[in-house]
């Protein structure tokens, strides 16, 4: 609520002048001044703050809200009885629309999405095994108890304050009215010539009732979502393909579909980061030839960004999007037909190598693997880096010593995340002699801990690009290294990284890359006007993620 300050010491006693009590009296005057003043810039930042994590610069905080006007409105239109019941039923729906916003700020910071509130309530779980990871169950279980504390308070202090303001407002009826008056014509000038101070936040705010309106209407989309996504699963042009007609094109090839993490359009094509990685891209491009490989390359569009990387997984194996837990775990609890499902089928192989699944993961069974590679059955014996539970190098050089080596098997279809690229990027190893990798003892000392620190200022976006450079330059030197007329390499990124490292706007394409030394491989692809080598043109064709299963199996089916 908006209102002056005038008159504030009326709430207080007077001043008789009798020594020690008027004392008293002029220090709890100050004391009702500080409280009012304090309630008054509580309320008023929690109605211009901005919603989206990149406008969040003092600039945009000097706005004019169309919330407070219209409140102290309310309380004085209101009768006597009623006004503080009005104030502090504002108050505690300011108070959670806050709590909302700064979900939304939390969410748009890391997933460049806002908070759903029917959907997302599972992802705060990863959240706190992130905090476990770093601080201890101690520190996990503080956390959530400190955030419980803070959500109860900020909805309590923002009900006691706009019953503190309400009264005041109440008292000075004609300033309180009068101010309310003259910023409602300048909140009116100012939409109506559109004044800013900062690109997309103007001083005519209302966020705060824009905010609940966008809510309201993602509560109700979200709560159908579960049938839409439901009917889009119900068409499948491939569920009943026979083992004859099922990617003929690969009959007797080894594929390994590899997730970069955080690899997106950004790394390629950002002036930060474009010259260095499009130079590894490059230079790759011309070693693989040498090798006798031939690369295409093209953009797929992410259903997430920041994290989520299972998402993208799905999306890309099943051939629905998969943007929310809810899709997720309905999917996982289906029998939809998935690329894996598929090359077993067609009389392959299908494996997993997750190094960053700590635990029982039973949605393995679904996407169809014959066998699961997780941190707990890799054999890793050297250092952790940051998140990564070990080196890409070392998942790689497991998955040629398990499944790949030797000529007596049938062939495989591997998928591995690669996670050396993942968030924080506070410890990246290096590449070493594929023969010394062994039991990754050779890695011991390199690396450091899940609590490793973030770097710091710019230096988390060099540390980011070089992660991008390792895992690049780790699957152009296992193809050289182990490489056969049978080897095909589908590689790309799960989705983009947080706006820290792309800034605002970075939209959700990542490149994917399919690597064959047999030409007839890429001539099943050539019709999909992709660039030829490991980096995709700017201007090459931008598929849903979601398109790709149907795409690949169309293109190397009978």
């Amino acid at each position: 609520m908006l209102t002056t300050e005038s008159d504030i010491g009326s709430e207080t006693e007077p001043d008789t002048g009798d020594g020690p009590r008027s004392g008293g009296g002029a220090w709890r005057r100050v004391a009702a001044r500080a409280v009012t003043v304090s309630a008054f810039l509580f309320v008023l930042v929690a109605l211009v703050m901005p919603d989206e994590y990149a406008r969040l610069t003092p600039a945009a905080f000097v706005r004019v809200p169309i919330e407070g006007i219209v409140g102290v409105a309310l309380i004085l239109a209101a009768p006597e009885r009623a006004r503080r019941y009005v104030a502090v039923t504002a108050g505690a729906l300011l108070g959670s629309l806050t709590v909302l916003k700064v979900l939304d700020i939390g969410f748009d910071a890391v997933l460049v999405r806002p908070f759903d509130l029917v959907l997302d309530w599972p992802l705060l779980r990863p959240a706190v095994e992130f905090v476990g990871g770093s601080a201890g169950r101690a520190g996990a279980v503080g956390a959530v108890v400190l955030m419980v504390a803070l959500v109860v308070a900020v909805v309590v202090l923002m009900a006691l304050s706009t019953l503190r303001l309400g009264r005041v407002a109440s008292r000075h009826r004609g300033g309180a009215a009068g101010t309310a008056a003259v910023l409602g014509v300048v909140w009116v000038v100012c939409a109506a010539f559109g004044i800013r101070f900062v690109d997309g936040v103007p001083v005519a705010s209302r966020t705060d009732a824009v905010l609940a309106y966008d809510h309201a209407r993602q509560v109700r989309a979200s709560l159908n979502d579960r049938e839409e996504f439901a009917q889009a699963a119900a068409v499948d042009a491939f569920r009943d393909t026979p083992p004859g007609k099922l990617l003929t094109g690969l009959r007797g090839k080894d594929v390994v579909l590899a997730f970069v993490e955080s690899y997106g359009r950004t790394a390629v094509e950002s002036p930060q980061y474009a010259p260095q990685v499009g130079a590894v891209l490059d230079a790759g491009t011309r070693r693989l030839r040498d090798a006798g490989y031939s690369a295409r390359s093209g953009w797929l569009t992410s259903p997430t960004a920041g994290g989520g990387s299972w998402l993208a997984h799905a999306t890309l194996l099943s051939g629905l999007w998969v943007d929310n837990p809810q899709r997720y775990r309905t999917l996982v609890n289906s029998d939809r037909f998935t690329l894996n499902r598929a090359f077993h089928r067609a009389g392959s192989r299908t494996v997993a190598l997750m190094p960053a699944i700590t635990r029982a993961w039973p949605e393995g069974s679904f996407f169809g693997y014959d066998k699961v590679y997780d941190n707990r059955n890799l054999g890793y014996r050297g250092s952790r880096f940051s998140f990564a539970t070990m080196p890409d190098q070392y998942t790689l050089s497991v998955l040629r010593r398990t499944e790949l080596a030797g000529t007596d098997r049938a062939p495989v279809m591997a998928e591995t995340a690669l996670v050396s690229s993942h968030a924080p990027w506070a410890s990246i190893p290096r590449l070493v002699p594929w023969e010394q990798v062994g039991d990754g003892s050779v890695f011991a000392g390199m690396g450091k801990g899940y609590d490793a620190p973030w770097p710091s200022g710019g230096r988390i976006r060099t540390e980011y690009r070089k992660s991008i450079e390792y895992t690049l330059n780790t699957l152009v030197s296992y193809v050289e290294t182990y490489g056969d007329d049978d080897l095909v390499l589908v590689f790309l990124g799960d989705h983009e990284p947080a706006p820290l490292i792309t800034g605002p706007d970075a939209g959700r394409d990542v490149p994917i890359t399919i690597v064959a030394k047999d030409t007839a491989v890429l001539e099943r692809i050539s019709g999909w006007g992709w660039q030829d080598g490991l980096r995709p043109a700017k201007d090459s064709p931008v598929w849903p993620m979601s398109a790709f299963r149907d795409r690949f199996l169309a293109a190397f089916g009978g």
